[in-house]
């Protein structure tokens, strides 16, 4: 370890989140998608232990509730290293999302679910977005009232400053009989603005040369601590992408990750930094762990509470006894180049089996579409070991719609589904879709147009060219749908075989229900709910499938007026044996004239 500027002493704070928490995915992703995503705030943390150890180094960290119930060991080693536990609330929300007794309520939940896990007293909070606005300070006052020693959420700006300025650095909140001391967010000075440069994003988007400054002018000039965090997930360069986002999300949380371990690095060789706890003197080290019994019945109580709601009706389904035969299903997964979606997938999946098992057989069938990357290696890694578990692979890229076809060939039940690998579309909603499947039903398609029906941060174009196209299938198909391209769908096997398609892509899933339609077949339209993607590249070429639309437009018209001209020729001629039939019983019931002599 080398030698430090001098023995002053900062504060350093870990956030240990994943990097499906971050604030800046929260309207794509929601809390109940947590369980699905492949988690990697483990490894990420066990970096920046190690990373902390090799400089002697003991920091705060703020951890989420979620993350100390999901995997306690985890926090009880960050507290067997002798770091402080504090918290970061329970499911990374904002106060701003939160009333003052929702606010309170999410701390018991948190601190308790911290302490049992870390054995040590939480006397510490970081909210999940800072606070900056004077309506924002009654969140101090909560935390007073709780017992929280200090907070470290408070960014200060030009209109606050400008009336206190002390409120720059570290201070105290009063309220009432009680008192929390406040650590904000460091800041620079920049022509009377106050810019953060404490860390994290600051860190990433800034020149180190210039935040290298700013830290050692902050180190000459104040005798407050320079307030430096980070968090775990800036430390996995190699984390899966988040393809939903928009390029200025994508910016702010990517942008410079490689970077981040060295940077943090710097500063730690030359610096002194201390938790928060360690520099205030406060005790927080005490035993607080419950007994094995206690920790045993809190953890059969919260049980419930670890999982989305889909996942907690998926459990709750799979607990119900039946004694009734459980109905084959078969679900067809086309995938191609599909490696970073694959964990995701079968989280997802874990949890629809434990939904839909009590009623019926399920089998997955995997189709590899001719993947260029791991998709085919990935997917027996992940899905060889269920018994339910069928693989079909093509030699050479077919397309969607034909990938789903080979799943339908494949399978043995007369019930067959499709669903999106990269979930789109909830595959929980099967629970509601299959059963309508019913005598006289062919397909069962999901609709995020139909009025019940949801669209999520999915592009305006997209939207826009989906819809258009709907408006003209309508006008040329028998059935008026409000959508007809969905993959996700259930159907009628026997059906599905007896037809078959000239497109063998995107164009063709379209063209199943076309061709459905104009046999006679009904088609049942269920609500449901289009999310965008969110890992990997759509596979869809946009101009491409804009002239292949318009062209199998054309076909379908054309197949229609034939049809038309088939059914009236068979109505012409079964008139024309009609009139034949009435004409030969009108003479043999007329008896012959009797000839005059």
């Amino acid at each position: 370890m080398s030698e430090k500027l001098s023995t002053k002493q900062h504060l350093l704070t870990v956030l240990l989140e994943d990097y499906f928490h971050v604030g800046a995915f929260n309207h794509l992703i929601q809390r109940g998608q947590w369980y699905r995503f492949e988690t990697r705030f483990e490894q990420n943390t066990l970096k920046a232990l190690d990373l902390l150890d090799r400089h002697g180094i003991k920091a705060t960290f703020f951890v989420l509730g979620w993350i100390a119930d999901k995997q306690p060991e985890i926090v009880r080693e960050v507290a067997r290293r002798g770091h402080e536990i504090a918290n970061r609330g329970y499911y990374h929300r904002s106060i701003q999302q939160m009333t003052p007794e929702e606010f309170r309520e999410d701390l018991s939940r948190s601190r308790e679910a911290l302490e049992r896990a870390s054995g040590m007293s939480v006397i510490g909070y970081r909210a999940a977005r800072k606070l900056s606005a004077p309506q924002d300070l009654w969140a101090l006052d909560v935390l007073a009232e709780e017992g929280y020693a200090y907070d470290s959420s408070f960014v200060p700006n030009r209109k606050i400053l400008r009336t206190a300025p002390q409120q720059r650095f570290a201070h105290q909140h009063h309220h009432n009989e009680k008192s929390l001391w406040e650590f904000p967010v460091s800041t620079v000075s920049l022509l009377g603005w106050h810019m953060p440069v404490a860390g994290g994003n600051y860190f990433r988007q800034f020149p180190h040369a210039i935040v290298r400054r700013v830290v050692q002018h902050w180190h000459a000039t104040y005798d407050a601590p320079f307030v430096m965090y980070m968090h775990v997930w800036e430390l996995d360069p190699e984390q899966p992408r988040i393809s939903g986002a928009s390029p200025l999300m994508k910016i702010r949380h990517y942008r410079n990750l490689h970077k981040m371990a060295g940077i943090i690095e710097d500063y730690l060789k030359r610096y002194s930094f201390v938790g928060i706890g360690d520099y205030l003197n406060l005790d927080f080290r005490h035993e607080n762990a419950l007994s094995s019994s206690e920790a045993a019945q809190v953890e059969k109580s919260r049980l419930p509470l670890l999982v989305s709601d889909d996942a907690s009706k998926a459990t709750a389904a799979s607990s119900v006894s039946s004694t009734k035969k459980r109905k084959p299903v078969s679900v067809v997964v086309p995938c191609f180049n599909e490696e970073l979606i694959l964990p995701y997938l079968s989280n997802t999946l874990k949890s629809v089996e434990q939904m839909l098992e009590s009623d019926y057989d399920l089998q997955f069938i995997f189709v590899d579409d001719s993947s260029t990357d791991r998709t085919w290696d990935a997917l027996h890694e992940l899905f060889s070991a269920r018994a339910n578990s069928a693989f079909v692979r093509h030699t050479e890229n077919k397309g969607v719609a034909a990938a789903i076809l080979s799943g339908i060939s494949s399978a043995e039940s007369e019930v067959v589904c499709s669903i999106d690998c990269d979930c789109t579309y909830d595959p929980h909603e099967l629970s509601r879709m299959i059963p309508q499947l019913s005598e006289g039903v062919d397909m069962v398609t999901a609709s995020p147009y139909h009025p019940e029906g949801q669209v999520r941060n999915v592009p305006g174009w997209r939207l826009s060219l989906s819809r258009g196209a709907s408006f003209l299938y309508r006008q040329v198909l028998n059935q008026k749908l409000y959508t007809y391209t969905s993959c996700f769908r259930v159907y009628r096997r026997s059906a599905l075989m007896k037809i078959r398609l000239n497109e063998n892509g995107f164009l063709g899933v379209t063209e199943m229900l076309g061709r459905l339609d104009l046999q006679g077949s009904k088609v049942v339209e269920h609500p449901a709910t289009l999310e965008v993607r969110l890992f990997g590249r759509s596979k869809m070429k946009v101009l491409r499938t804009i002239r292949g639309h318009l062209k199998l437009l054309a076909r379908l018209s054309m197949m229609k007026m034939r049809r038309r001209a088939h059914d009236e020729r068979e109505r012409t001629a079964e008139m024309n044996l009609l009139k034949d039939a009435k004409a030969l019983a009108s003479h043999v019931q007329t008896p012959p004239a009797t000839p005059q002599k």
